[in-house]
């Protein structure tokens, strides 16, 4: 085993340990942790805001102002989206739906990212786009295939409504169509970057934003879907 894949399953396993305390304890510090992450988010995805925005020109005062434009612009934009979309929907799931129902959402997320790496290490072949040079035909296959999972390991929970019907198959389907297009955006502004990782506080893994690139963008079309519905 290398000491990067240790160091991402230790990894793993502290996040999935701190997710179960976090999502099952009292329902304010689940809240206050949303808006943690929603801070952590921004500060990350400033990070990538500020080597996208092209600084050859920097030292010029006209191209200064503009280098300071849109980087502000940026930034408001991804301030509005974390918090009055990502955290807020996020939240209304948690308190409206509980947290049983808001894990099973993370989970659809979690094996869609599983199904990608398992299906794209195994198998491999053709690339799915020069966004992300990782991603494979395959690995998308798998994600779709894994997505489905939780529904197989949250189905016997009696208050959740959850049934094995093509309803519930379309609803998970789309939820991992989106975390993985939620993945190959965040995977396009780091690549026009040309930055790997958006930081190094998970061992292993980079940032926060590296993790829950699908998340941030599932979570709330997730909410979208369960109102339609």
């Amino acid at each position: 085993m290398s000491k990067n894949l240790f160091k991402r399953i230790i990894t793993s396993i502290i996040l999935l340990s701190l997710l179960f305390f976090i999502n099952f304890s009292h329902k304010y510090i689940t809240i206050l942790s949303i808006l943690i992450l929603g801070l952590i988010i921004c500060f990350e995805a400033n990070k990538i805001f500020s080597k996208l925005i092209n600084r050859r020109d920097y030292n010029k005062e006209s191209s200064q102002k503009k280098f300071h434009l849109k980087f502000l612009i940026l930034n408001v934009i991804t301030f509005c989206y974390v918090f009055f979309i990502f955290c807020y929907l996020t939240i209304n799931i948690f308190i409206f739906e509980g947290p049983l129902f808001f894990l099973y959402i993370l989970s659809i997320c979690f094996f869609t990212d599983i199904g990608g790496y398992v299906f794209g290490k195994i198998i491999g072949g053709r690339k799915l786009s020069k966004i992300s040079p990782n991603k494979t035909v395959s690995g998308t296959i798998g994600s779709f295939m894994f997505s489905i999972i939780p529904l197989f390991l949250f189905l016997n929970f009696d208050n959740l409504d959850l049934k094995f019907n093509i309803n519930s198959i379309v609803f998970i389907l789309l939820i991992s169509l989106i975390s993985q297009l939620g993945d190959l955006f965040i995977s396009f502004l780091k690549r026009k970057a040309k930055i790997k990782d958006t930081g190094k506080i998970l061992p292993g893994h980079g940032g926060v934003l590296d993790r829950v690139d699908g998340i941030i963008f599932a979570v709330p079309f997730s909410y979208l879907l369960l109102k339609l519905i």
